[in-house]
């Protein structure tokens, strides 16, 4: 793994425009580059931002999968087929697709969330549902040593 890989934390809440466009916040626009992947998230029903070396890393890993059969083809396809290079405009916004936006059930407003690697972008009501129960975070940090 690359060292030099952008790191994301933090979420905003925001809204798509009447176009469908999608104001990305300045403080992950900054790490995600110029050129940068928008892609599904499987098995999460929200979208991801990726900076372009991240997943020049994630195909590389992708691609040296030993085992290529049925299953891994149809799920190459699948994510490729719902994944596109996406830049912002001067105002830093980014046409999220109509495929996209139904995939995750975006309609209007959205929680964009720094994941590490990655930038997820939910449906505000879709996120809402992510809270973990009460007591399951200080017990994985325990399981996880950390």
């Amino acid at each position: 793994m690359h060292a030099e890989l952008p790191r994301f934390a933090g979420s905003e809440q925001h809204a798509l425009d009447e176009k469908g466009r999608l104001i990305i916040p300045a403080r992950f626009r900054e790490r995600l580059g110029p050129v940068f992947v928008l892609t599904i998230a499987p098995p999460d029903p929200c979208l991801a931002l990726y900076p372009s070396a991240t997943w020049v890393e994630f195909c590389e890993r992708l691609e040296a999968v030993p085992q290529k059969d049925g299953r891994y083809r149809r799920f190459v396809r699948y994510l490729f087929a719902h994944t596109q290079e996406v830049t912002a405009d001067a105002q830093g916004r980014m046409v999220v697709p109509g495929l996209l936006r139904a995939y995750a059930g975006i309609e209007r407003h959205v929680v964009s969330v720094g994941l590490l690697t990655r930038v997820e972008i939910w449906a505000q009501e879709r996120y809402a549902f992510e809270t973990p129960p009460e007591g399951e975070v200080p017990a994985f940090l325990s399981e996880l040593g950390l």
